[in-house]
């Protein structure tokens, strides 16, 4: 599988798996067309919440596979997104507090398949991702993740922040990545947690992480300033195993 085998192009095609119940990231559309045939494919794309971009028609001849976009192009997701409800449903059912992690914007399929992989591994009932800014469930990430998004859920949210406030409502509490936080090992982090995971580049929101309640950094002791964001989820996700099992 690659990136080519999740894009759909041609107005028929794209309006068919809408209606067919496909999980889109993103639709394209070409600037200016409001044509009976795109309106159709704009609602089905509503309901489902899906990003729509409106660019040139340039950018869609750039992105199309086969020549034939017909003016729209659909990024389908390689697995189905979950809800939220179902990973706290999950650790209820194996009578555990929730662990969840919420990644900030990662860019990168690499990562993000890494880092479901890790989370399937420390046991995480969940990963969550924002969408905007950030990539999706693409075969790239399927592929990383090894066969984990077979087993661990992930959930695409319009706002972290707030999803984060409504999940504290629930009894959850959050700690973040940042270097120059407090050390891990001097933090208490077990019971109803999400770790939050900033971008390669920018890290952590500067309001996703104001609503985180703690800040943690990773001591380092090397001549390079930071972790890979997959690296660092690693580290912080076992050590909050670690705690757990104390």
């Amino acid at each position: 599988m690659n990136d080519q085998e999740l894009t759909i192009e041609g107005r028929n095609a794209v309006l068919e798996a809408f209606r067919a119940g496909r999980p889109m990231d993103k639709l394209l559309i070409l600037d200016g067309c409001r044509d009976s045939p795109i309106q159709s494919i704009i609602r089905e794309a509503r309901k489902q919440e899906t990003i729509i971009q409106y660019v040139s028609r340039e950018r869609l001849d750039q992105m199309s596979p086969g020549g034939k976009h017909q003016g729209v192009i659909a990024y389908g997701a390689a697995y189905a997104y979950a809800e939220i409800e179902d990973m706290l449903r999950a650790a209820r059912e194996k009578n555990e507090p929730p662990f969840l992690l919420l990644l900030d914007g990662i860019e990168d399929p690499h990562n993000l398949g890494a880092i479901i992989r890790t989370a399937n591994l420390a046991g995480a009932h969940g990963v969550i991702i924002p969408k905007r800014r950030a990539v999706g469930l693409t075969a790239v990430v399927a592929k990383v993740s090894a066969g984990a998004l077979n087993y661990t859920p992930v959930a695409k949210v319009t706002n972290l922040a707030q999803t984060m406030e409504e999940l504290k409502e629930q009894g959850m509490w959050f700690v973040c990545a940042d270097m120059n936080g407090e050390s891990m090992y001097r933090l208490d982090l077990r019971g109803p947690i999400g770790l939050v995971i900033g971008n390669e580049g920018e890290g952590v929101g500067k309001r996703v992480k104001e609503t985180c309640d703690m800040v943690a950094s990773i001591p380092m002791h090397g001549q390079i300033e930071s972790l890979n964001a997959s690296v660092a989820a690693g580290v912080l996700a076992y050590e909050i195993v670690r705690q757990r099992l104390l």
